[in-house]
């Protein structure tokens, strides 16, 4: 364990971060999943899910919790998936 203060803050912060980071890719990883399983049922409408997504993988690039490119790829893919199911 941290003994200085400013290691002791250092700690704190880091673990702070750790669980907004958690929770972030939590959410990104839960669409994600909501836009394949949407994708499987040619009924629904994927569009809107589509855009939610899209928009929660940016932000979530934004705040840094996960590589500006991974976010693109993921886009890019569930992008590829709803397209090639509507078509």
């Amino acid at each position: 364990m941290a003994n200085h203060k400013s290691a002791l803050k250092r700690a704190k912060q880091n673990e702070n971060r750790q669980m907004r980071n958690k929770a972030i890719k939590t959410r990104v990883k839960n669409i994600v999943k909501e836009v394949r399983l949407g994708s499987a049922d040619a009924g629904k409408d994927t569009s809107d899910t589509l855009n939610t997504a899209k928009s929660i993988i940016d932000k979530a690039a934004k705040k840094g919790a996960i590589h500006k490119r991974t976010a693109a790829r993921k886009i890019s893919r569930l992008s590829k998936l709803v397209n090639s199911k509507s078509a």
